[in-house]
């Protein structure tokens, strides 16, 4: 391959989109399922949270599938069991039968995950992994703020079965696109697993400075964006909230695809996580020190840096990790990761701006911005 296929890395990006959709579909619309399951009571939360459990479960495991039956086979099966799962739903499922048909939709989105940065490297020159990697970690972001903007109207105006049977043909045709453009995989390896084998294949994974590396650094992003992304606009001046809830998002996606592509080429990927985590040090402690406008700058800042280490950490799984294998061990870790820092983040951050109010953000932020510098120095010295 003399050049970067960028139709292809395109359709692999709108495959993610489809994936980050099976949180936001559900997501955005949380409010209008309520009278779908009045019995529901606490329950109902598992309709969104149960998705993210496969991925803290299986994520390394989905890595070692990946790389034995082929990321094209895993992919391509991913999306069409998702839209399958999406067209079910358009019925109104009892809650129990609801509640499982996202747990099988959680191991369609790992897998989906899982596969994308190994087939985006496969058809990348090595000059624009940044660019392409990079693009591939805007699509959970994106895609809830497209849910958001068009999805919730939509659902609100035709009900949350119109909007699982948009999921599940859009679903369907990155299926049919991927089956189209995607360069076949080679002969399975094999799939046979053990309990013993994948505790073996963890541990190997995770003692590896180059495949555990961008997961340690992404979980403590992880724990820090979602959490932030959720509370930060609950907590400046009112009159600000709308506008820091939506500007958050996007200034992170547009400072990871406009600076981040950018320095991932001139200092490298790992460098870049850094700097980004520094950088949210910085916004963290600007966010105690001001109030009104100045804290609604500060959370802006405080995006634009975590938005680096998001499409940096996903640039350093080719930067660190040659073969396909341990390129597809360490976008499983990152999603096994990714998923307990999304999981964990905002009922910590939850419980402590009960406490301690705004101060609460510095105080969740520092520790975790120095962690994420730290663990990242750590494994460069080993890998030294």
């Amino acid at each position: 391959m003399d050049r970067t296929r960028w139709g292809v890395v395109l359709a692999l990006w709108f495959a993610g989109l489809c994936a980050a959709g099976q949180f936001a579909k559900v997501g955005v619309i949380f409010a209008e399922l309520a009278p779908m399951w009045p019995e529901a009571g606490a329950r109902l939360g598992l309709v969104v949270s149960v998705v993210g459990f496969v991925g803290i479960a299986f994520g390394t495991t989905a890595g070692l599938m990946v790389a034995r039956i082929g990321a094209r086979r895993m992919m391509i099966g991913a999306l069409c069991a998702g839209a399958v799962l999406s067209a079910l739903q358009v019925v109104v499922l009892p809650l129990g039968w609801m509640i499982a048909s996202r747990v099988v939709e959680g191991f369609s989105h790992l897998s989906i995950v899982v596969a994308g940065p190994v087939l985006i490297g496969a058809v990348t020159q090595p000059r624009d992994q940044a660019a392409t990697m990079t693009l591939w970690s805007t699509f959970f972001g994106l895609a809830f703020a497209i849910a958001a903007a068009f999805g919730l109207p939509f659902a609100q105006s035709h009900g949350p079965g119109a909007l699982f049977a948009v999921h599940a043909g859009l679903t369907a045709g990155a299926a049919v696109l991927l089956a189209l453009v995607l360069p076949p995989d080679g002969p399975p390896q094999g799939v046979a697993l053990s309990l013993r084998g994948i505790l073996a294949d963890h541990a190997r994974a995770y003692a590896s400075p180059r495949i555990a590396a961008p997961a340690m650094g992404f979980m403590f992003y992880t724990l820090m964006f979602v959490a932030m992304l959720t509370l930060m606009p609950g907590l400046v001046a009112p009159e600000y909230r709308a506008a820091t809830a939506a500007m958050m998002p996007l200034v992170s996606i547009a400072a990871s695809l406009l600076l981040g592509v950018v320095l991932v080429r001139w200092i490298g990927a790992v460098a870049v996580v850094q700097a980004g985590f520094a950088l949210a040090l910085v916004a963290a402690l600007v966010w105690w020190a001001t109030s009104g406008m100045g804290q609604v700058l500060a959370a802006l800042a405080l995006s634009a840096a975590l938005g680096l280490v998001q499409g940096a950490s996903f640039a350093a799984i080719p930067a660190l990790n040659a073969s396909r294998e341990d390129r597809a061990m360490a976008a499983g870790a990152i999603a096994q990761l990714g998923n307990v820092g999304t999981t964990l983040g905002t009922p910590v951050l939850l419980a402590m701006s009960g406490a301690f109010g705004p101060a609460s953000v510095t105080w969740f932020a520092l520790p975790l911005a120095l962690a994420g510098i730290g663990v990242h120095g750590w494994q460069r010295a080993r890998r030294a």
